[in-house]
């Protein structure tokens, strides 16, 4: 298995992929075919402009976006310019040393000049945030001698923002769905999403690409199906007439999917090769911070932390995104850890009696505003508050008013305030 072993960096090439246009297929036997280019010119301009605003939100929204300090891109003589021979040479070169058919065509072209020219506030920050995250990535990768390069799907899925959610309810680096997640071991309750938690969601999602893989025997189908799912791939295969290349099958995939491979192609080089541009990461000091891990033994709230230890909320709520309601619980047979910075976690273990005691008060001041703990897909009773109707609690659990009512063997939609009732959430 061939891949590039050195440290690469990164790019926020992230969007929700059904935003993106379908665009004309350009087959690597077919790129110079200008009249295919010409008629995709449009829609492809519609779809830059939506990917755009896509990843403006996304980078806004990290918790991070006012403390990075980003560098002018340089426009000196030693920055390469942005030229179809410059990205073709390195292209090849990048395509020669991964498992991957990194193609150069004019789709992928047009995506590596979006960012590249437009994009280079955002390409800083997120190099910054590759910084942290993609020696976590690597190491699991290199655990089970996949690509290393297969970091980068984290950044196609959530542009590297943990608390990243779709609007469909995908969640985290690696975009979960709830279904998916359980089968690889993540866990879900109203107070811990295993999915936002960096460390496990990248253990499963090693997990399921490499399932993936063993189905299609192609990385870049494998990436396809990361997105779609193996089923729709499958199909792509079916009506293609058996083809196995991703660039063969591409008509034939739902709409996002046929983005999805190309963008994966364009982030590899913008990271890759994006400092010969004159493009480097972002200052985030908290990049630099030393960290480590304390057991959680008794329940207790970020704050507690944040004014016993003076760590900075932003920064607690960023090394630790798991944590729903910046709560952490201790519930029977599961184990919960807090990341602090290095020296806050040894003056945690020295103090961490008064913090507990400080988080027994702050709770029981708070008593009936505190979540009540629940579970994913399984059973819970929820006591009927004031103003609420069935409509409002089927919302709040993602579930139907019919459903409530044949879980309790209720006959019309009348509660009483205190009443309990049975549900098993679909949303938390």
């Amino acid at each position: 298995m061939k891949y590039s072993m050195h440290k690469l960096f990164i790019l926020a090439f992230a969007l929700p992929l059904g935003l993106v246009g379908q665009e004309v297929v350009l087959d690597s036997a077919e790129v110079a075919n200008a009249d295919v280019v010409e008629r995709s010119a449009d829609l492809d301009s519609a779809s830059m402009a939506l990917i755009d605003a896509r990843l403006a939100l996304l980078d806004s929204e990290h918790l991070f976006f006012n403390m990075a300090n980003v560098p002018s891109a340089a426009d000196s003589a030693d920055a390469l310019p942005l030229t179809d021979s410059i990205f073709a040479h390195y292209m090849a070169e990048l395509d020669a040393r991964t498992p991957f058919e990194m193609a150069y065509n004019p789709v992928v072209k047009r995506y590596m000049e979006r960012y590249l020219k437009h994009g280079s506030a955002r390409l800083s920050r997120m190099m910054a945030h590759g910084q942290y995250y993609f020696p976590m990535f690597e190491e699991h990768l290199a655990k089970y001698d996949m690509p290393l390069e297969l970091k980068y799907l984290a950044v196609i899925e959530s542009a590297l923002n943990p608390k990243a959610k779709s609007h469909v309810g995908a969640t985290g680096l690696w975009q979960f769905m709830y279904g998916t997640g359980k089968i690889y071991g993540l866990k879900v309750n109203s107070y811990v999403d295993d999915r936002n938690d960096p460390l496990k969601s990248t253990e499963a999602a090693c997990q399921y690409m490499l399932k993936l893989y063993e189905i299609f025997d192609d990385w870049n189908l494998a990436l396809a199906a990361y997105n779609s799912g193996p089923g729709n791939v499958n199909k792509a295969i079916r009506r293609s007439g058996g083809k196995t290349s991703y660039w063969e099958i591409r008509p034939f995939l739902p709409r996002e999917t046929s983005a999805y491979v190309p963008l994966f192609i364009a982030a590899n080089y913008a990271f890759e090769y994006g400092p010969l541009h004159g493009i480097g990461p972002a200052e985030i000091p908290a990049y630099y911070i030393e960290t480590d891990t304390v057991r959680i033994t008794r329940q207790i709230h970020f704050k507690q932390v944040e004014e016993g230890l003076g760590v900075d909320a932003a920064l607690m709520e960023f090394l630790n995104p798991q944590y729903r309601y910046n709560i952490v619980p201790v519930i029977d047979g599961q184990h919960y850890f807090l990341t602090l910075p290095a020296a806050s976690a040894m003056a945690f273990r020295m103090q961490q009696d008064t913090l507990y005691n400080m988080a027994d008060a702050y709770f029981e001041e708070r008593a009936s505003t505190i979540p009540e703990l629940t579970q994913m897909n399984e059973r819970t009773t929820h006591r009927v508050q004031s103003g609420e109707t069935l409509g409002h609690i089927a919302s709040k659990y993602g579930v139907g008013v019919s459903d409530i009512k044949r879980w309790n063997g209720l006959s019309s939609d009348m509660i009483r305030i205190g009443q309990r009732l049975v549900v098993y959430p679909r949303r938390i």
